[in-house]
């Protein structure tokens, strides 16, 4: 029999985009979204230390497609910093849709990030923007309370949870995607894209029943 996975005072869970946007009637629904929500709130209690991310994107975003006329969602468009898939207005700052999922329950949550909030710059990952050099601050604040082992979970699997695991890598953790606790979108063949990266860069994958 397989001992569950132990978490210790180095580990953290790492909440990506539990928004109302990225579950069922949002603007940017991830298939099954609002699915993860009872299996993250349950993980939640099991750690010492818990961030959550949440996207913020001012109205008229350069990432979406309504802000480039003539063109739709899921078109890319070359940006300064390489090719940018254009999305449906999502997670607009203040609004309902920007909001966390009503049933996420994870008052212990130590801290959120917010990203996105430059207009001229979309950002996936918990660590940088899209441009790969705007950090958010996450990887200071892990460093400075000597946190060194990343559980992630979330929205989208092959976009935000996808970029912040192979982030973490880079920036010298270690790096977790608890899978059934996230969802994809599947754009593009960005879930098999996911599964080649995660492999190459040896970002692992567990169940949530592997925490007993």
């Amino acid at each position: 029999m397989r001992r569950a996975i132990p978490t210790n005072e180095g580990d953290v869970f790492l909440v990506v985009d539990v928004q109302n946007d990225f579950c069922p009637d949002g603007a940017l629904a991830v298939p099954g979204g609002a699915e993860v929500v009872p299996i993250i709130n349950r993980l939640a209690r099991r750690f010492p230390n818990v961030v959550l991310t949440q996207d913020w994107h001012p109205r008229g975003h350069h990432s979406f497609a309504s802000t480039h006329p003539g063109r739709k969602p899921y078109d890319t468009l070359p940006f300064a910093y390489g090719p940018q898939i254009l999305w449906p207005d999502h997670c607009i700052q203040a609004s309902k849709g920007a909001e966390f999922h009503p049933a996420l329950d994870i008052p212990q949550a130590n801290l959120v990030i917010r990203k996105g909030y430059r207009r001229e710059i979309d950002s996936y990952s918990a660590f940088y923007e899209n441009d790969r050099k705007t950090a958010t601050g996450l990887g200071g604040y892990l460093r400075e309370r000597g946190l060194k082992r990343l559980f992630i979970a979330g929205l989208a699997l092959d976009f935000c949870v996808r970029y912040s695991a192979e982030d973490a890598i880079r920036e010298g953790f270690e790096s977790i995607v608890v899978e059934d606790a996230c969802r994809a979108i599947d754009a593009q063949g960005s879930l098999a894209a996911t599964r080649a990266s995660f492999a190459a860069l040896g970002v692992t994958t567990v169940a949530s029943t592997a925490f007993g």
